[in-house]
């Protein structure tokens, strides 16, 4: 038969999602880090991989470095679980407390994904915007979570897109106020140096997602984990794929963890060139930059599908969400190296020249 049934009708209103990956020079639109594992850590990764064996299943929950992160964040193993990147992470929270006559608040902008897995396991989605300076409207989450019918909410801590950490105390009332599982979604902590860790004892109904993939230079690795109450941590594992994590991916993150130290001359680095890079962008007439605890900038400027094109045209890749609700003409520029944001400045300035000239 040369025909083929319909998918579940919910996916005839989704597009798959699309990290916009385009081949240039200069790659600054996918925040990711822009130095590679020190050599001394892959050296130590190589080692490791010359005696794994490829024939064999891997551990199917990594225990090995769920010990490793367990005991660095004052956790049991049963506090602790590891998926295939973030990612796999945010959808399994979707089919953990998801699904139909369920129900997830939203805060866009924010990280598109989440309303993306929500849509894809039938689950109601109510979305409380963000206030024009894109904080949290902290009043409106609070009074819509007291009608008590939401399952779940997640909040970017900091914020992607927009760059800012969610005001500790509004998240301590919000975990008060609700029995919602609230994902707090820390992907980039080691650059604000700001987390919710230390309420996980307090708040059962409180989850944190953390990632391999910035920080610790692993976006191609695909690693993310979660930190939670050891009741929530087993609802996640009854909906996880088997082996999602492959014993490549355990072994090196495991030689990453141990080794986290070496990494923080570069988180510096970052730091360090976010603040530059900031105070460079303010300095623009034509430029709108929002203060980020990340290691990216969101920035506005008039006419900024040009803008991105006419860096695009000179190499430099950064992120266009000028068509996106709520972000209106912003582009999103990750952290360079400072040889890369120097670039990026420069040609950003020129680009900015000729716009006035013409």
């Amino acid at each position: 038969m040369n025909s083929v049934r319909p998918s579940c009708e919910r996916l005839d209103a989704l597009s798959p999602y699309d990290p916009k990956y385009l081949p240039a020079t200069c790659l600054l639109s996918a925040n990711e880090n822009p130095h590679d594992v020190p050599k001394e850590v892959r050296t130590e990764i190589n080692r490791r991989l010359k005696t794994m064996s490829f024939n064999r299943y891997p551990d199917p929950l990594a225990n090995g470095l769920r010990d490793k992160i367990a005991e660095a964040n004052g956790l049991e193993r049963e506090n602790v679980l590891v998926g295939n990147g973030g990612d796999e992470l945010l959808f399994n929270i979707a089919l953990a407390w998801g699904g139909p006559d369920r129900t997830f608040l939203n805060v866009p902008p924010t990280f598109s994904v989440y309303e993306q897995n929500a849509r894809l396991t039938g689950t109601r989605v109510v979305n409380v915007a963000r206030r024009e300076d894109y904080t949290i409207d902290e009043d409106a989450v609070l009074t819509r979570v007291a009608e008590g019918d939401i399952d779940y909410l997640i909040v970017a801590s900091p914020n992607n897109p927009t760059g800012k950490l969610a005001d500790e105390g509004f998240l301590l009332e919000l975990l008060d106020a609700t029995d919602a599982l609230v994902m707090v979604d820390e992907a980039y902590f080691e650059f604000s140096r700001m987390t919710m860790r230390p309420y996980l004892a307090q708040h059962r109904n409180l989850v944190i997602l953390r990632t391999f993939s910035k920080a610790f230079s692993l976006a191609g690795v695909r690693l993310g984990y979660i930190l939670g109450n050891a009741d929530v941590i087993t609802q996640f594992i009854k909906v996880r794929q088997p082996y999602s994590v492959d014993a490549v991916s355990q072994t090196i993150a495991e030689a990453v963890y141990e080794n986290r130290a070496s990494f923080e001359r570069g988180i510096v680095s970052i730091i360090e060139e976010r603040t530059r890079l900031v105070d460079e962008l303010s300095k623009l007439p034509e430029i709108k930059a929002y203060p980020s605890d990340a290691n990216y900038i969101l920035f506005r400027a008039e006419g900024a599908p040009s803008v991105w094109q006419g860096l695009y045209d000179r190499g430099i890749l950064v992120r266009d969400f000028s068509g996106a609700e709520h972000l209106t003409d912003c582009l999103r520029v990750t952290v360079g190296s400072p040889d890369e944001n120097d670039r990026f400045l420069m040609e950003l300035k020129q680009i900015l020249i000729e716009r006035r000239r013409a």
